[in-house]
């Protein structure tokens, strides 16, 4: 790849590289090392979210060297940063759960604090765990500096008993295990074999589900968001990066350039065709809102409700990322849509060209059965579904991938608990009928704070065997595994008095995916009377990063953001 000669009295790293009254400001570049050319080149940004909590994190920072041998081969000088991640494997069913969202943007955060600081002039960032990729995202189109999003990877499944198992196969375990329906001994066998090596939880769930919308939105190179960690290609792809992002800089070619609502929608397609995580309805109204475009669940939900579902992955299906990428990666999916008029194919991309030329090379793979054609899905629609009602005016999303015709719709008494833990326990002991839909509210953005993900109640539910018989509707969230009948994001939400914190024991509820509508059958004058009685409740939380948070989030329709966005920025970052 050709080198460049670039201006640097455009780019940010001027005010700390250049003139005599910056002597100061090179003299620690020298102390790290760098020459005279290194300093006057480019500084590139590489930001990890690198950490030793899981192993979605532990490759990324062997893949962010291949991403500064990159940068440094094209006449840049890269600067390698680190941000936190919260794993939501580790953080699920407890309290650590709450730390999840607002970790989004906290790295977003942080890492435009690192950038801005240091006068960076350009961005690669490397993500793993399922929050760190839209919060990656995030600080890319905030700073609007010329960038490449790279994914971590995926992991490898494991095998239990000559069959493929992953991390969600374990959740359900416990399930099975509280009913006497798995040994103590296959429980113990199976936590270790279930993941065998570094990466990302491996089915659709929302790591994988992110990765998919990074190509698709046209911030991450073709191909890469499908390979698995542990696979070389991964340092091929970061080489790449590395050497693409100067082409950017040279070229001018910035992330909200690419991420137009055109590239929003294409996101939200890829989501719904793969039976993607619910929660990319709350991390995509989240990006737009950094570039300044009008993009919430209901934006989101209308695009899934016309978008066939076309990718048999895991949990509704059969499959896991690996399968996908070597039948032929997100490309392959892209393609089919785009060829059945599902995709807008003129968006640009970090390649420097659109979505039309980025595929035109792409073949269709008779040869594989992980994704179906567009025009001969595995159902029409609705790998995630859009809900709208009476329990529900902000709206609610639910994820029906795999799930039968004949279970989309569900009527039953209520039964509530004010917290996850409260319910959990109520499942595991067996304190509930067939038939019920279970409440868990104050869970929301602003109530738990931190609007948690509910894995370990549905998952045990599932190992129970009552997945089909039960249906569960939160203000929280639920994992890009949970699978069932689960109603999440459901706004308003019950800290601020929405309908779901008046629902009592008892109450009938009313879902159906196939119309979108979600309903608390009482009448008018039982629900202003309830209303009236309401009170909020105080959270746990007085201070802190947790108490913080809930100040400033916003509600989930529109992402839960804590701050205005592009509409009400005065500079960009990238015109410093």
């Amino acid at each position: 790849m050709d080198n460049h000669v670039f201006d640097k009295s455009k780019l940010p790293s001027r005010h700390v590289t250049e003139g005599t009254s910056r002597a100061p400001h090179r003299s620690y570049l020298y102390a790290m090392g760098l020459t005279r050319e290194q300093i006057h080149q480019p500084l590139v940004g590489v930001a990890s979210c690198w950490n030793e909590a899981a192993p979605c994190n532990i490759s990324l920072m062997r893949q962010a060297q291949a991403v500064k041998r990159g940068v440094a081969a094209a006449g840049g000088t890269p600067r390698e940063f680190c941000t936190i991640t919260v794993t939501d494997g580790i953080a699920m069913g407890h309290e650590g759960m709450k730390s999840s969202l607002v970790s989004r943007d906290v790295i977003a955060d942080s890492v435009e604090l690192t950038m801005r600081g240091h006068c960076y002039d350009a961005l690669v960032g490397l993500a793993g765990c399922d929050k760190s990729l839209p919060g990656m995202m995030m600080a890319m189109l905030r700073l609007n500096v010329p960038s490449i999003f790279i994914y971590g990877g995926s992991i490898l499944p494991g095998t239990f008993k000559g069959r493929p198992v992953t991390v969600q196969d374990l959740f359900e375990a416990v399930g099975k295990y509280s009913v006497g329906d798995m040994s103590a001994e296959d429980l113990d066998t199976l936590e270790t074999v279930a993941c065998p090596s570094a990466g990302a939880c491996g089915a659709q769930f929302t790591a994988n589900t992110m990765a998919t919308v990074s190509e698709a939105i046209g911030l991450a190179l073709p191909y890469s968001a499908g390979a698995p960690a542990p696979y070389e290609i991964r340092d091929r792809f970061c080489t790449t990066a590395g050497e693409m992002v100067m082409e950017l800089i040279a070229s001018n070619l910035r992330p909200r350039d690419i991420v137009t609502r055109k590239a929003l929608e294409n996101a939200a397609t890829v989501v719904a065709a793969s039976g993607g995580s619910t929660n990319a309805a709350l991390h995509l109204p989240a990006i737009a809102n950094e570039c300044g475009i009008a993009f919430d669940l209901f934006d989101v939900a209308e695009i899934f409700k016309r978008t066939p579902y076309i990718a048999d992955l895991k949990p509704g299906g059969k499959y896991v990322a690996k399968d996908m990428f070597e039948a032929g990666g997100v490309p392959l999916l892209m393609k089919t849509l785009l060829d059945h008029g599902f995709l807008h194919g003129d968006c640009m991309t970090v390649t420097g060209r659109t979505v039309n030329e980025n595929l035109s090379k792409v073949v269709w793979n008779e040869d594989q059965d992980v994704i179906w054609p567009a025009d001969k899905p595995i159902t029409a629609t609705g790998g995630v579904v859009g809900l709208r009602g009476s329990l529900a005016p902000e709206g609610a999303i639910v994820k029906v991938a795999g799930m039968p015709q004949a279970e989309l719709t569900f009527k039953g008494p209520a039964l509530c608990f004010d917290s996850e833990e409260a319910c959990f326990e109520a499942v595991t002991n067996r304190r509930y009928t067939e038939g019920c839909v279970f409440v868990i509210r104050y869970e929301g953005p602003r109530g738990g704070p931190g609007m948690r993900e509910m894995l370990s109640t549905t998952a045990a539910l599932y190992g129970q065997g009552m997945g089909s018989k039960v249906a569960l509707v939160t203000d929280g969230r639920f994992s890009g595994a949970t699978r069932g009948f689960c109603v999440g994001h459901v706004g308003p939400e019950a800290a601020v008095g929405g309908p779901i914190a008046l629902v009592r024991d008892g109450d009938i509820i009313a879902i159906d995916a196939i119309n979108g509508t979600i309903d608390l059958q009482i009448g008018d004058a039982e629900f202003a009377q309830r209303k009236k009685d309401w009170k909020p409740r105080k959270t746990n939380f007085g201070s802190g990063a947790l108490w913080k948070y809930a100040q400033v989030v916003g509600p989930a329709v529109t992402g839960a953001v804590t701050h205005p966005g592009a509409s009400n920025e005065v500079r960009i970052y990238a015109d410093v």
